[in-house]
């Protein structure tokens, strides 16, 4: 099958304002100067084009179909079955002639180390068999298909052409250098003395959350006194959140309008910012990939947490949110040494096992040393510590499994973000641990909450641009 122009975009790629389609959405407009991005591991993306009438667009597809009714009618989009025929909806509205339209499919691949149970599931095999299905169905002609295999990448639609590109994640670099020095202990304390420090009303919070019971009276009590968080919440709140209300001015309408454990969340987000902040782009696909993925893995931590009532969604959210931040330490490490981490990454099984190979120290190690000084609770350093082997966690290993969980599903269906690889080896017995069982993955799959996909400014969500 032909492939994708892998040169057009060259003469207009720089005059081009790139636009990302997270997981569950699609964008439909008129020919622009726009470029049109999805990064894609498991998820499947379709671009649609009719250089005639001058339309196109990119939806990025999470799932085959949806595993509820509710499911269905709550994010359509999110699923091969429902989605698709919506943005084909969407383009026709525009302008688009089904005989005019071509497609280009890409993702579905197998990402990190393939077993039976990938194989079994094949969750990105049976969404790409479901979109040319109905491509079929519909007599549109797939110029190019690039689907399964076992790496990330991201397939563009240039909207000033109309032509589709089909790129890995990460493109070639030059040989490594042969002289890298992993860092001694007293490089990595180092570091750790001179990181700007979680502010304390985090800390606080923590510990009010870990009693699992906490009032929130107390925690509305500790905000007020850190005048920097209180003026980000009212922030948030009247830019993001509530942008067409009248402005919030007090804590108390924000708790209100937010809700306690969206505030609570807010809080620690907002504070967790600031240390994610100080990284460069080592780890990093994306600016603030680090914290993206934190975001999103204390997002759907949280999720599980409430619908296998294993652990509590408030400390679920806690651990999933700080579950890297020794990558924060790392990362200038990460830079220096890139061209070869990235080599030796796609050669190992897991992350864990190339950092030590090159660094001869892993975050998760690091992570312990960070939690150790700043006093956070047993179940949090266990979390940070083990969510790569969960198993090995001795005190609360139902909270460590649940981060395992989380963080998997945020390097399999929210790709671009950092580099990262988790091994799966023990998926049916850890996902046992927390009451779940291989055949209910996609369900567990579909928790992953919107806003967990859709961190980037500027990203679409069922949008159309005519």
């Amino acid at each position: 099958m032909q492939k994708p122009n892998r040169t057009s975009l060259i003469p207009v790629m720089k005059k081009l304002k790139r636009y990302h389609i997270p997981a569950g959405s699609y964008y439909v407009g008129k020919k622009s100067s726009t470029l049109l991005q999805a990064y894609l591991g498991t998820c499947v993306g379709v671009a649609l084009y009719d250089t005639r009438a001058g339309v196109g667009g990119l939806i990025h597809l999470l799932l085959p179909a949806p595993v509820s009714a509710a499911s269905t009618f709550d994010s359509p989009e999110k699923y091969a079955s429902t989605g698709l025929p919506l943005f084909l909806e969407a383009l026709y509205e525009a302008g688009a002639d089904r005989d005019h339209l071509t497609a280009c499919i890409a993702g579905g691949a197998l990402v990190g180390q393939v077993n039976e149970q990938d194989l079994a599931l094949d969750i990105g095999g049976r969404t790409a068999e479901v979109v040319m299905q109905i491509l079929e169905e519909e007599h549109i002609r797939i110029e190019a298909s690039e689907t399964g295999g076992g790496f990330t990448c991201c397939l563009g639609l240039n909207m000033h052409s109309l032509t589709p590109l089909i790129d890995p994640v990460i493109h070639d670099y030059p040989a490594p250098p042969r002289d890298i020095s992993p860092p001694a202990s007293n490089d990595i304390d180092r570091v750790i003395k001179t990181l700007q420090p979680i502010p304390q009303i985090a800390l606080k919070v923590m510990r009010l959350i870990n009693r699992n019971a906490y009032n929130i009276d107390e925690v509305a009590k500790e905000i007020c006194k850190d005048q920097v968080i209180s003026a980000r919440i009212l922030k948030f709140c009247n830019s993001v959140m509530f942008p067409t209300i009248s402005r919030i001015r007090s804590l108390d309408e924000a708790l209100v309008l937010m809700g306690q454990d969206f505030l609570v969340q807010s809080v620690l987000a907002l504070s967790i910012k600031q240390l994610f902040n100080q990284c460069d782009m080592g780890y990093s696909l994306c600016k603030g990939g680090l914290f993206y993925h934190a975001i999103g893995t204390a997002a759907v931590a949280g999720k599980i947490a409430q619908a296998t009532g294993k652990a509590s969604p408030s400390v679920a959210y806690t651990a999933g949110l700080l579950h890297d931040i020794g990558k924060v330490v790392l990362d200038q490490y990460i830079v220096a040494a890139h061209p070869l981490f990235y080599r030796k990454l796609m050669e190992e099984s897991d992350i864990l096992d190339t950092e030590h190979h090159i660094l001869g120290i892993t975050h998760t190690e690091v992570g312990r040393r960070l939690a150790d000084q700043w006093k956070f609770h047993e179940s949090l350093k266990e979390a940070i510590y083990y969510h790569h082997n969960p198993e090995e966690s001795g005190n609360d290993t139902i909270l460590t499994h649940i981060v395992y969980l989380a963080d998997l599903l945020m390097s399999r269906f929210n790709t671009g973000l950092e580099l990262e690889r988790i091994g799966i080896q023990h998926l049916s017995s850890r996902l046992e641990m927390i009451g779940l069982s291989i055949s209910q993955l996609e369900e567990t799959i579909d928790l992953i909450p919107r806003h967990a996909l859709q961190p980037f400014s500027g990203s679409a969500n069922k949008r159309t641009d005519f």
